[in-house]
């Protein structure tokens, strides 16, 4: 499942992540973990080719191969809790049950999207959802997460702050000030740090004096664990973990999920720094989804013609949604300034 900071024996090496191997899960678990895998995955390949065709404009992330962390962290989640995340945020706001439909319309720029067309591919937002961005500034997320957790401990309502970043964020200065804080006010955040492994094009090892990342917080007494992010149950484990105890008032939590996105760090990136061969053995080996797949079929709990079913129910919301945000209209020019500004009475 995870590693803790003084380290445990008996361990796998998962692209890089010494991790034990989780294998729980019953069929009704596994079978949900599949079809939301699914669905970000089939999404973002479907916004990957909007995108070509011209109909997402401006900066486009896509999370495919790192599912399995916005769904297996989602699943130890209680309601309430919040997320907030950078620019990689589509897979995010689908795992928090958000309507695809809103979701592609707001990558497109139209009014019915999550920011009313306004936000784009890197700014949405959803409150009823309890996901507070999409955010652009590197970093700068992490800061407005321990804000969240700030204000759960204020209200002592119990709820816990998600605060996810990449590798790339985790050498930002107001990341080491949002730790400090949180420590020593008991904060409850669980800082998730989706590390997989190039940030915006230059590999950690090149980048990181500390490359493992879940270390981060020890001059800060944080505790924190290298986790297996590929594997959707190690994650729901690990996440459960941190969790409780960021819920229990001892504090922030760093959970360091181990992944790899497959595509550019954007749509205009040709990922010219890593081989194909690098990409393609990862996809064959450890890929999230077809790691539920494994599962399934030994546990006997799906066959082939249950998996295609899935499958093709979730390319049809997909192509629904595509549909959606296609025929949807754009906002009138009439809207540039709401949501800007706001009235205060004398």
């Amino acid at each position: 499942m995870a590693r803790e900071q003084t380290g445990a024996a008996g361990r796998r090496k998962a692209n890089g992540a010494d991790t034990p191997k989780q294998t729980g899960g019953g069929k009704d678990e596994l079978l949900k973990y599949y079809r939301d895998m699914l669905l970000i995955r089939r999404f973002e390949e479907r916004a990957g080719q909007l995108y070509g065709m011209g109909l997402i404009g401006g900066f486009c992330h896509l999370y495919i191969g790192q599912e399995a962390i916005a769904v297996g962290v989602q699943a130890a989640q209680k309601p309430g809790d919040q997320v907030i995340t950078g620019y990689r945020e589509h897979g995010h706001m689908l795992a928090c049950g958000m309507d695809p439909k809103e979701v592609m319309a707001e990558l497109t720029g139209r009014v019915t999207g999550s920011s009313h067309g306004k936000g784009g591919s890197m700014h949405m937002f959803s409150t009823k959802a309890a996901f507070y961005g999409g955010h652009g500034i590197v970093g700068a997320q992490v800061s407005l997460g321990t804000g969240l957790a700030l204000a759960n401990r204020y209200r002592d309502d119990k709820k816990v702050s998600f605060t996810y970043f990449g590798d790339g964020a985790a050498n930002q200065g107001q990341v080491y000030e949002s730790f400090n804080m949180a420590q020593l006010w008991d904060l409850p955040v669980v800082y998730v740090i989706e590390n997989n492994q190039y940030a915006m094009g230059t590999s950690i090892d090149r980048s990181s004096a500390e490359t493992h990342l879940y270390k981060r917080g020890a001059s800060f007494r944080i505790p924190g664990e290298e986790v297996d992010g590929m594997d959707v149950l190690a994650v729901k484990a690990a996440a459960e973990k941190a969790a409780a105890h960021a819920r229990s008032g001892k504090g922030p939590y760093i959970l360091e999920m181990k992944t790899y996105r497959y595509r550019g760090h954007s749509m205009s990136d040709p990922a010219k720094y890593r081989t194909r061969d690098e990409v393609d053995e990862i996809r064959k080996t450890r890929d999230p989804i077809d790691h539920i797949e494994e599962l399934l079929e030994k546990k006997g709990f799906a066959d082939e013609a249950t998996l295609k079913a899935i499958d093709a129910e979730v390319k049809r919301v997909v192509a629904d949604a595509a549909e959606f945000a296609r025929t949807s209209p754009e906002p009138d020019p009439s809207e540039l300034y709401t949501d800007v500004y706001t009235q205060v009475q004398a």
